[in-house]
């Protein structure tokens, strides 16, 4: 009897243990009730920000205006238009929106929208962090900063309605899918969320290479078939009526971005920041920065295989970081030389921010310290020269930490030891 209550004692004594609760906030493995914590309270948050906060207009009348063109009959992308100026989304952004059209009584109830958003915010949240539950890279404690701490994202959210979460979970079910080693359905996904937002195709240049590394050469021409085939079938009406002026409209990499809004480049004066050689230049340090990534860096993650014009496939599925690494590093690269960032762009890389930086070898510290210098300059309006600039500061470190990120060298060490042995 005394020794079954010593042993009642002793498991009560380790489960008021700190230790055992330490591993719920620090090891990565434990993330899930955090998670779930998170996500209940999200769903709180997300409810008093919209009744206690006043939604701001900015985009939402317009793109009621430019979906309503649709519905009257207009299949002309040159007459689409609304208060801001011309549609200039792919098809697939029409389709979700014309259903908005009609769920919000043609877009006069905008608390229903609000509402649908905040749905659209808690899917989202769920499907990242299964991403992360998957990959067992970040403290739990760090998704506080993921949820909580964003004024900014809320808004974009909830206060805007803004097109932009909603080709961003598109792309994150692809992610998610990429994981599982479902990579039709991941393409498919991908290829929905270029059709709400051009910004998706950010992710394609890794994208490339991981069908190439799983799939090899042949497999990956399917693959890009079914990435491209939804692009097509959701544009045939536009495409049947002026095909030219859908293309030119939707997918208008020249577009002229307002010196107003821009978030990252407010530090040079407004004639530089429209000097078409001042974004070539950024195009090609884009370019070249994804180029020497894929050269020295990423090629690591694939030690095995051999990279030339016909490839073969891998006889194993890819490992979380083989698929996420590249990816989110390639999405990253493009913020950082970025012509322009408006303030809806945040979303575009601030649920990969924390990744990124738990998959560099900076302390903790540094880690929080750089969220909470990114989400200054985001909530920083209108930007000013010091806010720019620390954005830029801030992309700079990350960028440099991620060329020296502690994932690419244990694969170097297994082949080096394999060699000697």
């Amino acid at each position: 009897m005394a020794a079954s209550t010593k042993s009642r004692w002793k498991r009560l004594k380790e489960s008021l243990s700190p230790k055992l609760y330490m591993k719920y906030a620090f090891h990565p493995e434990y993330c899930l009730p955090a998670m779930i914590l998170l996500i209940v309270a999200e769903i709180f948050v997300n409810l008093i920000v919209i009744q206690k906060i006043k939604y701001t207009e900015i985009d939402w009348t317009a793109y009621m205006q430019e979906v309503e063109g649709v519905v009257n009959g207009t299949y002309d992308y040159l007459k689409l238009k609304g208060d801001t100026g011309p549609l200039v989304y792919p098809a697939g952004f029409v389709y979700i929106y014309t259903a908005l059209y009609y769920i919000t009584d043609h877009g006069t109830n905008i608390k229903l929208g609000q509402y649908i958003f905040a749905v659209l915010y808690i899917l989202s949240l769920v499907v990242i962090f299964d991403i992360y539950r998957r990959c067992k890279t970040i403290p739990p404690y760090a998704y506080i900063f993921m949820c909580c701490a964003s004024y900014r994202i809320h808004s974009i959210y909830i206060l805007r309605l803004f097109n932009d979460p909603i080709a961003m979970l598109f792309l994150y079910i692809a992610v998610d899918l990429f994981l599982q080693d479902k990579w039709s359905t991941g393409c498919l996904m991908f290829s929905l969320g270029v059709s709400v937002k051009m910004n998706v195709l950010l992710f394609a240049p890794a994208l490339l290479v991981l069908l190439l590394v799983r799939h090899g050469t042949m497999a990956t021409a399917k693959y890009l078939t079914i990435c491209a085939l939804p692009q097509i079938i959701l544009a045939i009406p536009f495409l049947l009526v002026n095909p030219w002026g859908y293309i030119i409209q939707s997918f208008n990499l020249g577009r002229q971005f307002f010196y107003i809004w821009t978030v990252n480049w407010r530090l040079v004066p407004e004639d530089l920041f429209l000097d078409k050689k001042f974004q070539l230049l950024l195009l090609a340090c884009h370019a070249v920065c994804l180029l020497l990534f894929f050269h020295f860096k990423w090629k690591r993650l694939y030690q095995c295989v051999r990279f030339r014009v016909w490839m073969k496939p891998l006889p194993h599925t890819l490992t979380s970081s083989q698929i996420i690494l590249p990816l989110f590093t390639a999405n990253f690269i493009g913020m950082c030389f970025s012509r322009s960032l408006h303030y809806q762009f945040y979303v575009w890389y601030f649920h990969t921010l924390h990744y990124i930086l738990w998959s560099t070898a900076l302390p903790s510290v540094v880690r929080i310290l750089l969220l909470g210098c990114i989400e200054l300059s985001w909530n920083t309006y209108p930007s000013t020269v010091f806010s720019s600039s620390l954005l830029h500061v801030s992309h700079f470190i990350i960028l440099t930490s991620l060329w020296w990120s502690p994932l690419y060298t244990p694969q170097k060490k297994v082949v080096v030891a394999s060699k000697m042995h």
